[in-house]
C-alpha cells in the first residue's frame, strides 16, 4: 500500500484532466436526457411517462452497480476498473445512439447504468491517491465543481444537440470524451503499483438488491398506466419487491461481507445526514425533470431554451462551491444545510406563484436563486453524514450513501412524473365539468375562437390541457417547498461536533 500511497504520475494536471472527464461524462449523463425527452418519446412513439425509463433505467442500474465498486476495485486494481468501466460505458452510449426503438435505448441505458457505476468513486479514490495531503481538499473541490457543473452542462447541451442535429448525439458526444479520458489516465498511471485481493463475493445479497429495487422501480413506473392496485401485475411486483428488501435487509445485517454495510445506520448522524440527503437530492432532481418537461411541453420552449432556463441553477455552486469547501468548517453545519433548503424550498414556493404568462427572465431568476441552496447543500450534509463514523467506515459510508442518493433520484423521477400527470387529469376533468356549450361564459369564448366548429373545440381542449398542467405544476413545486421546510426541521436532529476523522477522504456527490 506505501507504493501506492507515494505514486505521483508524470503529469499531475493530465491526470486529473482525464479523471474528471470521465466523472464529468458520466455525470452529464443523469440529466443530457432530461430536456430531449420529449423529442425521443416523440421519435420512438412512446407517451411522455415512458420516456422517463430513459432517465429512471440509467439511474437505478447506476445504484445498483455502486455497492460493487469496492468489490471491483480490491479485485481488479482501481486503475484498470477505471479504465474499463470508461471503454465500457463509451460503447454503452455508442450503442444507446443507434437505438431504435425505446425497449432498445432503456436496455442500452441499464447497461449504461451498470458500467458508470464504479466512475464516480473510482475517480474520487484515485484524485485522493494522487494528490499530496495538503492538497487533497482542492482535488476534491475540484471534483465538487465537476459534479455540480456537469448536471447543469447536461439541459443546454442536451437541448442544443437536440435541436441543432438529432438526440443520438447526445449519446455519440460521449465516445471521443470516454476514449481520451481512458487513453490519458492509462498512460498517466500505468506504473502505479496496485495490490489485488480475493474477497468473497455477497451473491445473495447482491440478488436479493437487484430484484427487490427492479421490482419496486417497475412497480413505481408502472402504477400510473396499469391503475395501480387494481392491476395484478402491480400487485405480484409490489410483493416481490417487498420480500426480495426483506430478505435483503435482513440478509445484509447478517452477513460477515455485505454487499451493502446497513449496519452504519446505528450511528445517529449518519442516519439523519443520509435521510435528509436523500430527501434533499430526490427533490432537487425531481424539480429539475418537470421544470424542463412543463416548458416545452406546455409553454412551447424549444429544448435549447427549455435548457438555458433550468441552467442558472449552476452559476452559483460553481462560484461558491471553494468558499463553501474552505470556511464551512468555522459553522455549525446544520445551519448551513437549514440556510440550503430553506433556499430551495423559497425558490419552490415562488414557482408555485407561476402562471401560463410567466417569461423567460423570471424563470431563469428563481432559478438562480435556488443556486443558492445547491451550493450550500452538497458539502454540509456529507459531512454531518459521515461525522460519526469510525475511520475505517468513512469509505463504506460514503458509498452507501450515493448508492441510496442515487436510488433517491431515480425513484423521484418516477414518482415526479407520475404526481404531475394525475393532478393535471384531475384539474383537467374539475375544469370540464364547470364547460357546458349552454353556459354564456362557453359560448362567448367559442364566439372569439370563431364559432362553435370543430377547430375552436380543439383550442378551448387546448387551452383547458395548458390550464390543467399549470395548476398541476403550481400544486407540485407547493408539495416540494413544504418537503424541504421539513428537511429544515428535520437537519436539526443531528448530534456536533461534525469535523472529519482521518481516513478515506469524504465521498459521494
Amino acid at each position: 500500500m506505501s507504493g501506492q500511497a507515494s505514486f505521483t504520475p508524470p503529469s499531475l494536471l493530465l491526470t486529473t484532466i482525464g479523471l474528471s472527464l470521465a466523472t464529468f461524462m458520466q455525470v452529464l449523463d443523469t440529466t443530457i436526457a432530461n430536456v430531449a425527452l420529449p423529442t425521443i418519446s416523440g421519435n420512438l412513439g412512446v407517451s411522455s411517462e415512458q420516456g422517463t425509463w430513459v432517465i429512471t433505467s440509467f439511474a437505478v442500474s447506476n445504484a445498483i452497480a455502486l455497492p460493487l465498486t469496492g468489490w471491483l476495485s480490491r479485485r481488479f486494481g482501481e486503475v484498470k476498473l477505471f479504465i474499463w468501466a470508461t471503454l465500457l460505458f463509451v460503447l454503452a452510449s455508442f450503442l444507446c445512439g443507434i437505438s431504435q426503438s425505446m425497449p432498445e435505448l432503456v436496455g442500452f441505458r441499464v447497461l449504461q447504468g451498470v458500467v458508470a457505476g464504479p466512475l464516480y468513486p473510482m475517480t474520487q479514490t484515485l484524485l485522493i491517491a494522487v494528490y499530496p495531503p495538503a492538497k487533497r481538499g482542492m482535488a476534491l473541490a475540484l471534483l465538487a465543481m465537476v459534479t455540480v457543473v456537469a448536471p447543469i452542462a447536461g439541459p443546454i447541451l442536451g437541448g442544443w444537440i437536440t435541436d441543432s442535429y438529432s438526440w443520438p448525439w447526445i449519446f455519440f458526444i460521449n465516445v471521443p470524451i470516454g476514449l481520451f479520458a481512458a487513453a490519458v489516465v492509462r498512460q498517466q498511471m500505468r506504473t502505479r503499483p496496485v495490490s489485488t485481493s480475493r474477497q468473497p463475493m455477497d451473491y445473495i445479497g447482491l440478488l436479493s438488491l437487484i430484484v427487490g429495487v427492479g421490482a419496486l422501480q417497475i412497480v413505481l413506473d408502472k402504477g400510473n398506466d396499469l391503475d395501480w392496485f387494481e392491476s395484478s401485475f402491480i400487485v405480484i411486483g409490489s410483493l416481490i419487491s417487498v420480500v426480495f428488501l426483506a430478505v435483503f435487509i435482513i440478509w445484509e445485517l447478517t452477513d460477515k461481507h455485505p454487499v451493502v454495510n446497513l449496519r452504519l445506520f446505528a450511528h445517529r448522524n449518519f442516519r439523519i445526514g443520509t435521510i435528509v440527503l436523500v430527501g434533499g437530492y430526490a427533490g432537487f432532481f425531481g424539480i429539475n425533470l418537470i421544470l424542463p418537461q412543463w416548458l416545452q411541453t406546455q409553454m412551447g420552449y424549444t429544448a435549447t431554451w427549455a435548457g438555458l432556463a433550468v441552467a442558472p441553477i449552476g452559476l452559483l455552486p460553481v462560484l461558491m462551491s471553494p468558499f463553501v469547501g474552505k470556511y464551512a468548517h468555522k459553522f455549525d453545519l446544520r445551519v448551513l444545510a437549514g440556510l440550503a433548503f430553506v433556499a430551495i424550498g423559497a425558490s419552490c414556493f415562488m414557482r408555485a406563484g407561476f402562471t401560463n404568462e410567466v417569461d423567460f427572465q423570471h424563470i431563469a431568476l428563481v432559478q438562480l436563486f435556488m443556486g443558492i441552496g445547491v451550493a450550500l447543500f452538497f458539502m454540509p450534509t456529507l459531512s454531518i453524514l459521515l461525522s460519526d463514523l469510525p475511520p475505517q467506515q468513512i469509505a463504506d459510508g460514503s458509498g452507501l450513501a450515493t448508492f441510496l442518493r442515487t436510488l433517491g433520484g431515480s425513484f423521484a423521477a418516477s414518482l415526479t412524473t407520475w404526481i404531475w400527470i394525475r393532478r393535471a387529469d384531475q384539474h383537467h376533468a374539475y375544469l370540464s365539468e364547470s364547460i357546458s356549450t349552454y353556459e354564456p361564459a362557453t359560448r362567448d369564448m367559442l364566439g372569439h375562437l370563431g364559432g362553435a366548429n370543430g377547430q375552436s373545440y380543439a383550442q378551448l381542449e387546448q387551452m383547458l390541457n395548458s390550464q390543467a398542467y399549470m395548476m398541476s405544476t403550481v400544486d407540485y413545486f407547493t408539495l416540494m417547498g413544504w418537503v424541504f421546510v421539513g428537511l429544515v426541521l428535520l437537519v436539526w436532529l443531528a448530534k456536533p461536533p461534525f469535523a472529519a476523522k482521518a481516513g478515506p477522504a469524504s465521498a459521494g456527490h
